[in-house]
């Protein structure tokens, strides 16, 4: 009787990150805005982030694709897969440079890739996970045996700076202090390569019907560019309110899932919303020996980065045989999504 083959399996090789220049602390932020930088402490909880674009002169120095290419050309050399292995590209962004032509071809052609799939998924905190989803997807079922996966925002576009915050409610002033620039990859193989970290386990789910988004990105046209309403809004007291609640759902459902006992889980990659509200949810999940791997109080919140910024803390310090799990919550219409890793 001929023994049933293993289930496919889908692995990190490697992930890299890029952060636009040099950290932007609160003093420095606050005095370009012209509002408290106690207001940023005690309010936010996060201590620096990075800018594409140069607060002094509003210079755009980075797009998006320069720094997603940045990113997988690091992950690439640390995972020493040549860059004609790769097979497919999949990326998620809330903030591409263009409508058209998709920012993943641009980084593409950075890269020196062509004639293979690629694919740009539109989501906010959740289209990391999204794209690995996918990428996990192609390697497990559609006979690739190498791609990447990216994520990436630039979020300080969409700001102005111009702008007289002096009094401007605590619920439009948020995005100025929350938000930073950056990008991640990581190479997918199907076959252990490098970190050798087996993807276990993708979740991503819908769970929006009939409640109103929390964050809301606009793009501007010609009709409607000179309407006097922000780029950017965020119902905030709603995020503080269910973020925690639906990372908890989002945590007891993977470990159900993939029948891992809570305390049989070694690293803890929470929702990196800010510095204050990440530590509340760590407090919130609970896991038993767990250790958190954060990054949001040092670079800001870069969106479709920090899976990646997380990721790329946690390498060096699995051993063979530890597990992480990775909780990540899309505010925008409510997404649930999160993902498990075993070090093989």
């Amino acid at each position: 009787m001929q023994e049933p083959q293993s289930a496919p399996v889908a692995y990190l090789a490697a992930v890299g990150t890029a952060l636009p220049g040099d950290p932007v602390d609160n003093g420095k932020l606050a005095k370009t805005l012209g509002v408290n930088d106690e207001w940023i402490d005690v309010f936010i909880g996060t201590r620096t982030r990075h800018f594409a674009r140069d607060l002094d002169s509003g210079e755009v120095r980075w797009s998006l694709a320069d720094l997603c290419a940045q990113a997988a050309e690091r992950a690439l050399t640390a995972s020493r897969v040549a860059a004609e292995e790769i097979e497919f590209v999949v990326m998620g962004t809330a903030t591409p440079d263009h409508l058209m032509p998709a920012t993943v071809n641009l980084v593409a052609d950075l890269l020196g890739l062509d004639q293979l799939p690629t694919y740009q998924l539109q989501s906010g905190c959740a289209g990391a996970v999204q794209a690995l989803d996918l990428g996990r997807t192609l390697i497990m079922g559609g006979g690739y045996r190498a791609g990447l996966v990216i994520g990436g925002d630039v979020c300080s576009k969409h700001l102005d700076l111009d702008r007289d915050l002096s009094d401007a409610p605590p619920s439009d002033l948020v995005n100025y202090v929350l938000f930073g620039d950056g990008a991640g990859a990581a190479v997918l193989t199907s076959e252990p390569r490098g970190q050798r970290l087996a993807v276990r386990r993708v979740l991503n789910r819908f769970t929006g019907l009939g409640r109103e988004p929390g964050q809301v990105i606009d793009w501007f046209g010609l009709a409607d560019r000179h309407e006097d309403r922000q780029a950017v809004r965020e119902d905030y007291k709603a995020i503080e309110e269910f973020v925690p609640l639906i990372a908890e759902e989002i945590l007891w459902e993977l470990l159900e899932d993939l029948d891992w006992p809570s305390d049989g889980v070694d690293f803890l990659l929470p929702p990196q919303l800010s510095g204050h509200m990440t530590r509340r949810i760590a407090e919130k999940l609970r896991l038993p020996g767990a250790v958190e791997v954060s990054c949001v109080a040092e670079t800001g919140n870069n969106g479709n980065a920090l899976p990646f910024l997380q990721m790329e803390g946690l390498m060096d310090r699995m051993a063979e045989g530890q597990r992480a799990l990775a909780v990540a919550v899309e505010s925008s219409k409510w997404i649930k999504s999160g993902f498990a890793l075993e070090k093989v």
